[in-house]
């Protein structure tokens, strides 16, 4: 890939933002962003998303408490949280007489992928007018909570939550965390199961000066095995329980 390629430049050089320049975002660029994100991808031309614009500042506040005590979110200069819907099309279907089964477990996954797709053409929409933006996965944390402030029926799953704005010159000149080479993602033809050497050299030169056994004890500790990662294994399992 050349970075002579713009799109492919903007791509590479895209980074979370969380620390935003006192400056709105004019409308018609927000309304570029929101028109990238409802022309992805989707499945079969379904939609299978709805998109809440949050820009009461009492529920951003709200918000950036409920998901993991996020100062920065109340600060966005444009909110969204994007939600795999269920509901539009079961709804729909029902008006129609078309005797739908109920939402189950595969539809709730494809329609998580389609909200997905749609914020990511978000996020590459509003880099390119040089907006920032951060994901927010803790939006699925909390199910109680985030349901009762977004007013979320069943069938409908917060996927995400991005934060956007103008980032200050030092978010622009912090360098972006590298990425693990491709050879370790990228495999041909079927899944490669990496051996213990090629995880270990995987992470080779992010150990921070720490033994590879450390380091990825201590990840595992702040991240894999946190109190915020086991509430959101059960905020999702109890989302799931209206799919079944």
């Amino acid at each position: 890939m050349s970075s002579e390629n713009v799109m492919i430049k903007q791509l590479l050089e895209r980074k979370s933002v969380r620390v935003f320049e006192d400056r709105e975002i004019d409308e018609e660029i927000v309304q570029d962003i929101l028109s990238a994100a409802v022309n992805a991808p989707t499945a079969g031309n379904q939609q299978l998303y709805s998109i809440l614009r949050i820009t009461d500042p009492e529920l951003k506040k709200a918000l950036s408490e409920s998901c993991d005590h996020q100062p920065f979110i109340a600060e966005g200069k444009l909110v969204l949280v994007f939600c795999a819907d269920c509901l539009k099309w079961y709804r729909a279907f029902q008006a129609a007489g078309a005797e739908p089964r109920l939402p189950g477990e595969g539809d709730l996954l494809l329609a998580v992928s389609d909200a997905n797709i749609a914020a990511q053409n978000a996020v590459t929409a509003a880099w390119s007018y040089g907006i920032g933006s951060c994901y927010i996965g803790d939006i699925m944390e909390n199910v109680e909570i985030q349901r009762k402030l977004l007013n979320l029926p069943e069938y409908v799953f917060p996927a995400a939550m991005l934060v956007f704005g103008y980032p200050t010159e030092q978010q622009m000149n912090r360098p972006k965390p590298e990425r693990v080479a491709m050879e370790y993602i990228v495999s041909e033809n079927g899944y490669h199961p990496l051996s213990e050497d090629e995880l270990k050299a995987m992470f080779e030169g992010r150990t921070a000066g720490k033994t590879y056994e450390e380091w990825m004890q201590a990840f595992c500790k702040r991240k894999y095995n946190s109190d915020f990662s086991k509430e959101m294994t059960r905020s999702v399992r109890e989302y799931l329980k209206q799919f079944k």
